[in-house]
């Protein structure tokens, strides 16, 4: 009689072993998709100097536009002189004050060190999310 190498009957779902990395790609392509995981990484790509402020142009609402065209030039989440890692998106969080509308933040690990992030999205006529308000832990 044959035998095989399995380590678990056919069929056999395991909630303790890891998803493959298929489905853990997959799972962080839908989530990248959501509004406030969509523009927090967008947010640290303009802020670390990476795109140009103008990525967010149609974006954002005038007054948080203004607060970026402030922002971007000093790229407050550049990593350290000397070279260093690109600015990671560690953790997007959000709460939904009302309907239409989304309270995130973002941590932003630059280096070795964790950088905060805030910015508030709302929802307009035309169903685009909009950026409204951007906050970051320090400013220059």
């Amino acid at each position: 009689m044959p035998t095989t190498n399995r380590t678990a009957p056919p069929g056999r779902r395991d909630p303790g072993r890891p998803a493959s990395s298929a489905v853990l790609a997959a799972r962080r392509r839908e989530r990248d998709r959501l509004p406030h995981y969509w523009f927090a990484h967008r947010l640290v790509l303009v802020l670390s100097g990476q795109r140009p402020v103008h990525l967010l142009l149609g974006h954002a609402r005038d007054e948080a536009y203004e607060q970026l065209t402030r922002l971007a030039p000093h790229t407050p989440l550049r990593p350290a002189p000397g070279g260093g890692p690109a600015p990671v998106v560690r953790q997007v969080g959000w709460s939904q004050p009302r309907p239409g509308a989304v309270e995130a933040f973002a941590r932003i690990a630059v280096g070795d060190r964790l950088r905060a992030l805030a910015f508030r999205l709302e929802r307009v006529r035309d169903q685009r999310w909009m950026c409204s308000a951007v906050e970051l832990d320090t400013v220059p």
